[in-house]
Parts: C-alpha cells; sequence; structure tokens
C-alpha cells in the first residue's frame, strides 16, 4: 500500500509542474494588438513640398537659386512671383521631384513661391531679398582672352570702397592650370589682387569668375553684377635696366637679344629700383605730369611722345625721346621714364606684352612702391602670402 501511495503522489508532482510551466508562459497584450491593427489601416500622414527660402525671411540674396523639393511623389505645380504678380521664370527637373528658379531675382524685392504636390499638399512661402544701401560692379584684369607675361597678376577693381574683404575674396573663384601656389592682396580698400608666389610657368591658363551679386561687402554695399576674365600666360622678354652703365639689356632666358643706351630719372626725379610689370602700350601720347601730382609750375611737363610702354600706375614709362638721344648712355635727364632712340622705342612697345618684366638696378630712387599698381611683386611673398583680409 505505501508504494501505491508513493506512486501516486510522484504523479501529481509532476502534473503540478507541468501546469506550472503552463501558467509562466507570457501572453499576448491584447490593447497593444488593437493598436498596430490600427496603425497599419490608418494611412501614413502626406508630406508638402519643401521649399528653400524660410517663409518670412528677410535680406535674401537676389543671386541664390529659390529651390523645391518634392519630399514624396512628385510636384504638381510650383508658381513664384514678386509683389507685382510678376512670374518668376523656372525650370522642373526631368523626374518631376524638384524645380528652381531659372533667371536673377533682384533686390527690394518680395517673393510669393506656392508649390503643390501630387499628393495634393501644398506649401506657401514668402521672402523679401536684399535692400542695400548701394552697389557696385568689379573690373577685371587682364581682359579676357588675353595673351601675358609671367609676371601677370590679376586685378579686380571694385567701384566704391569694400568693408567686407573676406567677402568679396569668398565671392572670386581663381581657377589655375596647371595648379600654382598663389593668394589675394588688397593694395587699398578699392583694389584687390591676385598673384602666383613665383612667376608663372609659360603655357598656364587662368580663369577668373567673380560670382559677386547679391553678395553683402559690408557697409550696405553688395555686388551688383557678376564678372569674369581668362588668359594665358607666354614667355617673353625681360628687361634690365641698370644705372651703372646707362644701358638696357633685353634677355631672352639667360641669352642676350638686344642692348639700348637709356637716360633715366634725374638727380631730383630719380627712377625707382625694382621689379616692374608691363602694363598699356600708346603708339602715341600726351604725358601729362600733373596727372600723378606735378605742375608745370614745380617743373612738371606736358609732352606728346611716341611709342610709350607703361611701367607704373605713377607715370614711369620706356618711351622715345629723340631730344635726349645725346643723353642716352652717357647721363640720366628724364622725370623718371626710360629714355630711349624712338626706333629702340618702337622695338620695345612691338616685343614687349603685358605682364612682361623690367628689373631697374643701380639708381639712387629707393624702391619701387609695391602698392604702386604695376609693383606688385615689389611685395614680398612672406607678407603677400598671409593676405590681409
Amino acid at each position: 500500500m505505501k508504494r501505491s501511495v508513493v506512486a501516486l503522489v510522484g504523479v501529481i508532482s509532476a502534473s503540478a509542474l507541468l501546469v506550472s510551466c503552463t501558467i509562466d508562459r507570457p501572453q499576448p497584450n491584447k490593447e497593444v494588438v488593437q493598436v498596430e491593427q490600427q496603425a497599419e489601416t490608418q494611412p501614413a500622414e502626406k508630406l508638402a513640398p519643401a521649399i528653400s527660402v524660410a517663409d518670412g525671411a528677410k535680406d535674401i540674396n537676389p543671386g541664390q537659386a529659390v529651390t523645391v523639393k518634392a519630399l514624396e511623389d512628385g510636384l504638381a505645380k510650383v508658381t513664384m512671383t514678386n509683389e507685382n504678380g510678376k512670374v518668376v521664370e523656372g525650370k522642373l527637373a526631368a523626374d518631376g521631384k524638384s524645380w528652381q528658379t531659372a533667371e536673377v531675382l533682384g533686390f527690394y524685392r518680395t517673393y510669393t513661391v506656392v508649390a503643390e504636390g501630387t499628393n495634393g499638399m501644398s506649401t506657401t512661402h514668402t521672402f523679401q531679398t536684399a535692400s542695400p544701401a548701394g552697389t557696385t560692379a568689379v573690373a577685371l584684369g587682364p581682359l579676357a582672352d588675353s595673351t601675358v607675361g609671367v609676371a601677370q597678376t590679376i586685378s579686380m577693381r571694385f567701384g566704391v570702397p569694400i568693408t567686407d574683404r573676406k567677402a568679396a575674396q569668398d565671392a572670386i573663384k581663381v581657377t589655375v592650370s596647371p595648379p600654382q601656389e598663389g593668394g589675394f592682396y588688397w593694395l587699398n580698400d578699392y583694389e584687390l589682387r591676385w598673384r602666383p608666389k613665383e612667376y608663372w610657368k609659360p603655357g598656364t591658363t587662368v580663369s577668373v569668375k567673380a560670382d559677386i551679386y547679391g553678395a553683402n561687402l559690408g557697409g550696405g554695399v553688395f555686388g551688383g553684377e557678376d564678372n569674369a576674365t581668362n588668359f594665358t600666360v607666354a614667355g617673353g622678354y625681360r628687361a634690365l635696366a641698370d644705372d651703372a652703365t646707362k644701358t638696357m639689356t633685353i634677355y631672352d632666358g639667360d641669352t642676350v637679344v638686344k642692348t639700348m643706351p637709356i637716360s633715366m630719372g634725374s638727380n631730383r626725379w630719380p627712377t625707382p629700383n625694382g621689379t616692374y610689370i608691363i602694363g598699356d602700350k600708346h603708339t602715341e601720347m600726351v604725358m601729362d605730369s600733373e596727372s600723378f601730382g606735378l605742375s608745370l609750375a614745380n617743373g612738371g611737363y606736358k609732352t606728346k611722345v611716341q611709342y610709350a610702354t607703361q611701367m607704373s600706375y605713377s607715370g614711369i614709362f620706356v618711351h622715345s625721346a629723340p631730344w635726349s638721344v645725346w643723353a642716352q648712355g652717357s647721363q640720366n635727364t628724364s622725370h623718371g621714364c626710360i629714355n630711349v632712340s624712338p626706333e629702340n622705342a618702337q622695338w620695345f612697345l612691338e616685343n614687349f606684352k603685358r605682364g612682361d618684366i623690367v628689373e631697374v638696378q643701380g639708381t639712387i630712387g629707393g624702391q619701387l612702391s609695391g602698392y604702386d599698381g604695376l609693383g606688385d611683386w615689389q611685395i614680398p611673398w612672406s607678407e603677400w602670402g598671409k593676405g590681409n583680409a
């Protein structure tokens, strides 16, 4: 009898254990299941198109394109108008999912963009472009498609003083092929320059894009229009004017091509030493000392000359001086220019181009200023390379 009781107890214990395991197994939460089922049956929230300019924004750069993007499906219609109701031209992408303005916006304008998606959702944004106190253009040099010498620098002259120099630099892109190290430098608040660390490699091509339209240049002034230029660098001659010999020697690399007797600035108006960049050329011009502050009463001049090749903004030229042929090669008699014979002046003008080099040495005239306009190479790279924005 005792054995039967024990067996029965064992069976009951096993059954109890089985029941216990069954009770502890987790059961589905009916409320959670109901929520998930409802989410599957409810449609997702539709998204309206996105506009790149915030609603109510002010002082927007009119040079930047306005874009619209569909966040789902595509765009059914996009309309952009100014405060007068004029429709702004735009272009829809081939896939129908984005749109962008296809014309330049204006200053002092209020624009409204209405964008409708193919899903039936729409967005409307209104914004204002910048209202500057004034605008400015920028003149670029050298001229487009020019062929220049290895010392040519890039000039960018603004119509008004620029207070935010960095903003102006950021709006200008210089592309050099093959790449060469270079940088920006401000000669004054109007004129910005760019030059390579070393003379250009012959065969270099350079393009300049001044995308300043709409750029805030500081002091309430904005860029009024874009500009661009490009040029190619070619090898050329280099001239060395030496006061010790009163001779100008013309080199092609290390080879002497020609020598010319010269008469440079007298002791009263000595020619400064240094590296000059060739600028404008005139087969005939009137040289007027009053243009750089020297009156006739104080020893100035107003003289018609031929074959004048510019070396500086301050009025230094290589030019024909038949009246001083007697002094050329022996003494200095000019107001700072390099006087040569008519034949040599013509040869020089015809064989030197913008961006070629004239070096002057041995005079009592001190050093050419790096801020003279064609004296950029007088500013050492240790200074130029740091920039001054």
